[in-house]
C-alpha cells in the first residue's frame, strides 16, 4: 500500500456556500467538501496481478437554487459516502482505458449501506465470518477475493443518504432523501458525477443492486436515460424484487404472496430435512408444480368441499414440512414469519429469513413468530468488524460518524409517488429496455431466500411487457443458497464467476 493521499478538491465541484436552515442571525454551517482519500494496492488473482487505486469517503451532492426565477447558486445538500476500484491499466491509450467498464453497485434495504455486496462479492477484499453451522468467533477477518469483478470492471460502491457514512448536510433535513424519489434522484446525481469526473462517458457501464436496491437499479437505469441520457448496458439484480405486491402478506385480503413463497418454503423445509431424503431442487419442482393449482384453491375461499380442503391440506403439509393441523388452522395461508417460527419448533429453533440455511434458539416456544434472524444475527458482526477495520487501517479514512449498516434513521421510508396504486417499476423496466435495445439483465436467485423468493421474482419478470426477442437478454441464475447468496463459500466462488461473464456479455469485453 502506497502513501494515502488525500483528494479533497475537484475541478468541477461549485463553491458557491450552502444555505441552511437555521434562524436568521445564526452562523450559517461551514461549506463542506469532499473529503476522499486515495491509496494504491495490489490483488493476485490467478496468474494476474491487478494493481488498482482505491479511493473512499464522502462527496458533497448539490442541488442547482433557483428562487423567483434566479438561479442563486449550487446549495449543498448531502454528503454520501462511496468506495470505488479502479484498474492501473499500465499506460494504455485514452481510449483503450475507457473501453473499460464501471459497475455501480448499491444494497437494499430500505436503509442498508453496500457493505454486503463490497465485503461479501465484488470488492477485492472480503469478509472471514464461517457460514451456517460453522461461524467463526469474534473478531472475524478480511481476505484477498481473487474473485473479485475488479478483474473485469472498475468498482463504485454507493451508500445511500443516511447509511454508511452518508448524510445530509448540516442545516438540511434527510427526510427528503428518505423515499422513493429522492433515493433515486441522489444516487443518480452520484452516479453522475462520478461518470464526468472521471472521464467514464464513453465507458461500459452497469448497475448491480440487491434486494431493494433491484428495485432501486431498474428504476435507476430509466432515470439515468430520461434524466442525463446516460445510457447502462447491464443491470445485476441479485435476490431480486420489482413489484413489492409480489411478496406482500400486510394486505390479508391478497393470496399472491402465499402461493408465491410455497417453492421458497418447499426448499428451506428440505434442507432441514422435513421432506425425507428429497433435495432442495426436487423439493422446489414439486412446489412450484403445484403453485398454480393453489392459486386456485386459494382463489375458491369457502366455496372448496370439504374433500378438497382437505386434499389442500394434506399437499401444502407435504411441500412445507409443516403438519397437517397447522396447515388447516393457518387457513391454507402460510405467512412466511410465522413459517421461519414453526418449522423447526418442536427442536426449539428458529429458521433464518434472509438465509434459510441458519437457525438460532427459539426465545419462546410458544410466540406466534421469531423475535430475531438468526441470519442476520450472524452476519452483522463480521462485516461491521471487517468494514471498519478495512476504511480507516487499510484504505486510510478516518470518520468518527457510525457506520449505519443498516440504518433505522431512514423510516419511515416514502413512497408517495405510488399513492394509489401497487409500489412496482416494472413498467420503468419495460421503458428503459424500449429506449435501449442494448441493456442486458442478469438475475441471480437464492432458493433458501426468504426475503425476496425467487418465484415471485421469476413470477414479476414473466409480466414484462418487452418484444418477445428481449427476453433472451435477461438471464436467470439459481443458487442453493440465501439472499445473500455469497455467504456460502462454494455459491460465492461460482456467482463471481457468473457475474463476471455476464460483465463481459453484457459489454462486449474480454479481460483487460
Amino acid at each position: 500500500m502506497a502513501e494515502t493521499t488525500p483528494d479533497t478538491a475537484s475541478p468541477t465541484s461549485p463553491a458557491t456556500p450552502a444555505t441552511s436552515a437555521t434562524e436568521p442571525g445564526a452562523a450559517r454551517p461551514a461549506e463542506p467538501v469532499d473529503d476522499l482519500v486515495s491509496t494504491e494496492h495490489e490483488l493476485k488473482t490467478g496468474r494476474r496481478t491487478l494493481r488498482y487505486t482505491a479511493t473512499t469517503g464522502r462527496v458533497v451532492l448539490r442541488e442547482e437554487a433557483v428562487e423567483d426565477g434566479v438561479f442563486v447558486g449550487h446549495r449543498a445538500t448531502a454528503e454520501v459516502s462511496m468506495t470505488s476500484y479502479v484498474l492501473d491499466q499500465g499506460g494504455v491509450s485514452e481510449e483503450e482505458r475507457v473501453r473499460r467498464p464501471v459497475t455501480f453497485a448499491f444494497n437494499g434495504g430500505p436503509g442498508s449501506s453496500s457493505v454486503w455486496l463490497h465485503l461479501g462479492l465484488l470488492g477485492p477484499r472480503r469478509v472471514l465470518m464461517g457460514d451456517a453451522g460453522d461461524l467463526l468467533p469474534p473478531p472475524y477477518g478480511l481476505a484477498d477475493n481473487a474473485e473479485t469483478l475488479l478483474a473485469e470492471s472498475d468498482l463504485v460502491f454507493i451508500d445511500p443518504v443516511s447509511t454508511g457514512y452518508s448524510r445530509a448536510v448540516e442545516g438540511r433535513k434527510a427526510a427528503p432523501f428518505h423515499g422513493y424519489e429522492g433515493d433515486i434522484d441522489s444516487v443518480a446525481e452520484l452516479i453522475r458525477l462520478w461518470t464526468t469526473r472521471h472521464r467514464r462517458w464513453l465507458s461500459p457501464k452497469l448497475l448491480a443492486g440487491e434486494s431493494y436496491g433491484t428495485l432501486r437499479a431498474a428504476a435507476l437505469a430509466e432515470r439515468l436515460q430520461s434524466r442525463h441520457s446516460l445510457y447502462v448496458n447491464g443491470l445485476v439484480l441479485i435476490s431480486s424484487v420489482l413489484d413489492l405486491g409480489s411478496i406482500d402478506f400486510e394486505n390479508q385480503r391478497n393470496d399472491r404472496a402465499h402461493a408465491l413463497y410455497l417453492p421458497t418454503y418447499a426448499a428451506i423445509a428440505a434442507y432441514h430435512g422435513r421432506l425425507g431424503r428429497t433435495s432442495v431442487r426436487k423439493a422446489v419442482a414439486a412446489a412450484e408444480a403445484y403453485v398454480d393449482d393453489y392459486r386456485t384453491v386459494l382463489a375458491r375461499g369457502n366455496r372448496l368441499s370439504a374433500k378438497e380442503r382437505a386434499a389442500a391440506v394434506k399437499r401444502l403439509a407435504s411441500l412445507t414440512g409443516l403438519t397437517e393441523e397447522y396447515v388447516d388452522r393457518a387457513d391454507l395461508r402460510i405467512e412466511h414469519w410465522r413459517f421461519f417460527g414453526e418449522l423447526l419448533r418442536d427442536r426449539g429453533l428458529t429458521v433464518g429469513r434472509i438465509d434459510g440455511r441458519f437457525t438460532g434458539p427459539a426465545a419462546s416456544g410458544i410466540a406466534e413468530h421469531m423475535d430475531a434472524d438468526p441470519s442476520m444475527d450472524a452476519l452483522f458482526g463480521p462485516y461491521a468488524a471487517g468494514l471498519n477495520h478495512y476504511l480507516r487501517v487499510e484504505l486510510g479514512y478516518e470518520n468518527d460518524l457510525a457506520y449505519e449498516q443498516i440504518s433505522r434513521a431512514v423510516h419511515p421510508w416514502s413512497f408517495k409517488e405510488f399513492e394509489g396504486r401497487p409500489i412496482d417499476v416494472t413498467p420503468l423496466l419495460e421503458r428503459a429496455m424500449r429506449a435501449n435495445p442494448h441493456l442486458k439483465v442478469h438475475v441471480a436467485y437464492g432458493y433458501l431466500d426468504g426475503a425476496t423468493p425467487h418465484h415471485a421474482a421469476e413470477d414479476v419478470l414473466a409480466h414484462l411487457r418487452i418484444p418477445e426477442k428481449r427476453r433472451a437478454d435477461i438471464e436467470h441464475v439459481y443458487y442453493e443458497a440465501g439472499h445473500m447468496m455469497y455467504v456460502h463459500e462454494p455459491t460465492r466462488v461460482q456467482q463471481s464467476k457468473d457475474v463476471a461473464a455476464f460483465v463481459r456479455r453484457a459489454c462486449g469485453t474480454g479481460r483487460r
